[in-house]
């Protein structure tokens, strides 16, 4: 089974899945290795790796080879760059900043990306992603030229996912930054959804598991939490945990109606 289709299987059995991202230019490679095999004992349902400001490939190659066969999720490249690719990945999300000013951020990159995928990454493979900030946009939305769409416009949120799913992409991210003020408002997750059929993920500004619960029974597929793994473990479970119950409370729920 191949990534996607593991983590749609996953979506369709919990209602709401939970994916950690780790940024290696934040830790050492011995902590990498340790939060990683952590977030697994945890229960979260992939590993995402990568950062805003973008990775060497070399560092790349160094953190993950040392996972390497110790980890039963799938790990999926997050890349800040085109840099950001590694054969010891099984994924990468080969996404498009569709809210980017700068056509390079919405399709220059990418094409850089295909030819290192085809000629050195073929094993690889690659999920495509539709990346829209929203809100504060964080580190990323500064690096990638967003225009982020305010928290309360909804109707600008859903004119792109839909346009992101008419373009064909796999799976729809909305993003409110690696420690934005506030995470994505519910009412928004929950308009998306119900008029895009692709897995809706959402992450940034994440905190606690009351939010995280909130965006799962609002409609998120994925959510996805990141800075919390590094200044409070434990509370990550508590996030995970969350994320699972409302996931499949809210199925339950769906199936009921």
């Amino acid at each position: 089974m191949g990534v996607k289709d593991y983590l749609i299987s996953r979506i369709n059995e919990l209602g709401t899945i939970h994916m950690t991202l780790l940024d290696p230019d934040k830790v050492t490679a011995r902590e990498f290795r340790e939060l990683a095999l952590m977030v697994q004992e945890y229960g979260s349902d992939a590993l995402m790796v990568g950062g805003s400001l973008g990775i060497s490939e070399g560092q790349l190659d160094e953190y993950l080879s040392a996972v390497k066969g110790s980890l039963k999720i799938p790990v999926i490249l997050f890349p800040g760059s085109v840099a950001n690719l590694s054969k010891y990945a099984d994924a990468v999300f080969f996404l498009s900043v569709l809210n980017s000013a700068d056509p390079y951020f919405i399709v220059g990159a990418q094409i850089q990306a295909s030819v290192l995928l085809i000629k050195r990454f073929r094993n690889l493979e690659p999920i495509s992603l539709a990346y829209i900030i929203v809100g504060d946009g964080g580190a990323v939305g500064y690096v990638s030229h967003a225009r982020p769409i305010p928290y309360d416009r909804d109707d600008i949120a859903l004119a792109y996912a839909y346009a992101a799913q008419l373009m064909g992409f796999d799976m729809i991210y909305l993003e409110a930054g690696s420690g934005a003020r506030e995470p994505i408002r519910p009412r928004m997750v929950s308009k998306v959804k119900l008029l895009v059929s692709k897995p809706v993920i959402v992450g940034g500004g994440i905190r606690d598991p009351g939010k995280a619960a909130e965006l799962a029974l609002a409609g998120a597929d994925a959510i996805v939490t990141g800075t919390i793994v590094e200044e409070n473990p434990e509370l990550l479970k508590d996030i995970i945990m969350a994320v699972h119950e409302s996931g499949i409370k809210r199925k339950s729920s769906l199936k009921r109606n």
